[in-house]
């Protein structure tokens, strides 16, 4: 395996080597993140997904208070192709995974994926601090 794969450490240092160089370039007040730490498709799936969101978390923030700058956001796609015995778990999951990450990271949090109105409506009022991105069908 390469120095990219297996451990979380690893998988994250890819992410943060681009990160670095980008803001680098452009500026943090301009460089966005976006991942999916919990998407099921294709059999591409990771065995702690909470795990994961929170330590690309930890790193995006560890590195925004050396830098003395915050990235412009971080995008989290909303985990909607969880696998899950029910509908209501698998919201249930969804929900508690975005609560853990939204708490945890220190900047501007957006969130895509699925959302109705409702499930927007909900999801804002289940804490705050998050932006919700929804396509043009739902606008």
């Amino acid at each position: 395996m390469d120095e990219f794969g297996r451990s979380i450490e690893n998988r994250c240092r890819f992410l943060m080597e681009v990160v670095k160089v980008v803001v680098g370039e452009i500026g943090a007040d301009r460089t966005g993140v976006k991942i999916s730490p919990a998407i099921d498709f294709i059999d591409a799936t990771d065995s702690d997904p909470l795990g994961l969101g929170l330590a690309v978390i930890e790193r995006l923030n560890k590195f925004q208070a050396k830098l003395g700058s915050k990235l412009a956001y971080l995008h989290v796609t909303r985990p909607r192709f969880m696998a899950a015995r029910t509908e209501e778990e698998g919201e249930d999951e969804e929900a508690q995974l975005m609560r853990a990450w939204r708490r945890a990271y220190q900047g501007t949090l957006m969130s895509s994926g699925g959302f109705t109105r409702e499930l927007g409506m909900k999801a804002l009022a289940d804490g705050g601090r998050l932006d919700i991105v929804w396509s043009a069908l739902h606008l």
